[in-house]
């Protein structure tokens, strides 16, 4: 009986022990602190640095004549820089009087040795000896468009003086010693010799207007 019970016992152990050492673990999950590999991976749109991305370079803006390039100035507005006072010459030609109104070119000469451009109005104001004025400022024919003058070098532009006789209109007259002549956007006056006889000094009959400059002598 007790030669039974022991065979029993051992026979339990033996298949106990067969049981464990035919066990494969399952893979459990990684230890604290361990990672897995990785790999790095590149997109498909993805630039590497110091390259440019073609997609991000600013589109060329297209011209009128199909090329590319920076848009073209509007036609009106000067491109070639301003003539200054130090490089024009001031004359006024004769009057050429009609209807009762006096007129006199206003010329003003390049006289520099670069392509200079002249833009809108003279300033025209008329003095006494002293270089004061003796009349009102001329007023502006706003009703005549203003235009670009390009003048090469000895090229002139000119703009009209025109008012009425002031015998017709029976003005109070001074006779100004000059001329003062400024260029658009200058503020250096040329003094010319005015020989051009009384003008009204009232501003309120026979009074003076300047014309837009326009291309050549007035002539």
């Amino acid at each position: 009986m007790t030669h039974r019970r022991t065979l029993l016992v051992a026979l339990a152990c033996c298949a106990a022990l067969t049981g464990c050492t035919s066990h494969t673990p399952d893979d459990g999950p990684p230890e604290v602190g361990s990672t897995s590999p990785t790999s790095s991976i590149i997109s498909p749109g993805s630039v590497a640095s110091g390259t440019s991305d073609p997609s991000s370079e600013p589109t060329p803006t297209p011209t009128a004549s199909g090329g590319t390039g920076t848009t073209a100035p509007s036609p009106t507005e000067p491109t070639v820089r301003r003539c200054h006072t130090s490089e024009v010459r001031a004359s006024v030609g004769p009057n050429r009087p009609g209807a009762g109104q006096s007129s006199f070119a206003i010329v003003l000469t390049n006289g520099s040795r670069r392509t200079c451009t002249l833009y809108g109005f003279p300033g025209v104001a008329f003095v006494n000896g002293a270089g004061e004025a003796v009349t009102p400022d001329p007023e502006r024919a706003t009703d005549q468009q203003e235009q670009a003058v390009t003048l090469s070098p000895g090229d002139s532009a000119w703009s009209t003086l025109t008012y009425t006789n002031p015998a017709i209109t029976g003005a109070t007259t001074v006779t100004p010693t000059a001329l003062l002549v400024t260029p658009p956007d200058e503020t250096a006056p040329i003094s010319v010799r005015w020989t051009g006889g009384k003008v009204s000094n009232t501003g309120k009959a026979s009074v003076p207007w300047v014309s837009p400059l326009m291309p050549g002598s007035g002539a």
